[in-house]
């Protein structure tokens, strides 16, 4: 069995893609290809001949990593966004760290963006409050206080290696035999939250999460929906909730959100304040229980 394999799962990547598996080539490398229009699947083939290429239908986010993981043999797979390259090194580094680190299940890089800033990569797993400090804006008053802002990882030093409860999923390490403890991930999440509720599950089985700032990685965030999908994302946080918490706090996290989205549908212009409205009618439309048929 080889150290590691990666799993890249793609819709429409272009043009980030090529950079993305260049810098993994002579690896053992899985495309998920979810019907990509661009050229995707003809760069893959064209350029990346060595990688396995798999075309499926879209069914989400986890359904593709499972798809990927499931053709990998790597005592390690790392989960690889489309839009997402490793510096020289780091996939070499991030293994030596885990090896260092049997309880980590995911071991996660620093990101970057294209320009060089820092990408905050750390998040909490949500709760009511935690949904209130975001959608309410309150983090604002305090982005640095864990209170507040723990939603967003809070002060977290990305400078130093930490424990975390839950790494943006662009570039995750993940261990096999916590995979084979906890099972695949969830693919009834289809965008968004299926890291949170895969770094719970591991959380859960006693397994940790470790931010390591001696890997780097660039990622351009959110290329392939454009933020378009926001209500996917809020079906994701009640799809967590009802999971985790049950149905009658998912339900109250709903109608929290309904006010946040109200408001901010009243105050904000242009297409965010559309896409708040959009949000908030969605929300209004049923429970929880309907939503998530």
């Amino acid at each position: 069995m080889s150290a590691v394999a990666v799993v890249v799962v793609a819709y429409n990547g272009l043009p980030w893609l090529e950079q993305c598996l260049a810098s993994v080539r002579d690896i053992e490398t899985v495309v998920v290809d979810h019907g990509s229009s661009d050229g995707t699947v003809e760069l893959v083939r064209d350029r990346f001949p060595e990688v396995v290429l798999v075309e499926e239908e879209n069914r989400g986010l986890a359904f593709g990593w499972n798809t990927g993981i499931d053709r990998t043999s790597g005592r390690y797979v790392l989960l690889l966004n489309s839009d997402a390259w490793l510096d020289q090194g780091a996939l070499r580094a991030l293994v030596a760290f885990a090896d260092a680190h049997p309880q980590a299940a995911v071991v996660g890089p620093r990101l970057r963006y294209p320009d060089g800033r820092l990408q905050r990569s750390v998040r909490g797993f949500p709760t009511l409050w935690r949904l209130a400090t975001e959608f309410f804006f309150l983090r604002k008053l305090a982005p640095r206080s864990r209170l507040l802002n723990a939603f967003y990882g809070a002060g977290f030093d990305h400078d130093h290696v930490h424990e975390a409860e839950v790494l943006m999923g662009a570039v995750w390490l993940v261990r096999r035999e916590a995979i084979e403890q906890v099972g695949p991930a969830d693919d009834a999440f289809f965008l968004f939250s299926e890291e949170t509720d895969w770094a719970y599950r591991f959380a859960q089985a006693g397994w940790k999460l470790l931010f390591f700032p001696g890997a780097e990685a660039t990622h351009v965030y959110a290329a392939s929906h454009k933020g378009r999908l926001f209500v996917e994302n809020l079906r994701g946080q009640l799809r967590f909730l009802r999971k985790h918490r049950g149905l009658a706090y998912a339900e109250r996290a709903r109608r929290l959100l309904l006010v946040a989205l109200r408001l901010r549908g009243l105050v904000v212009r242009g297409e965010r304040g559309r896409m708040y409205r959009d949000g908030a009618r969605w929300l209004a439309s049923g429970g929880v229980g309907d939503l998530l048929e």
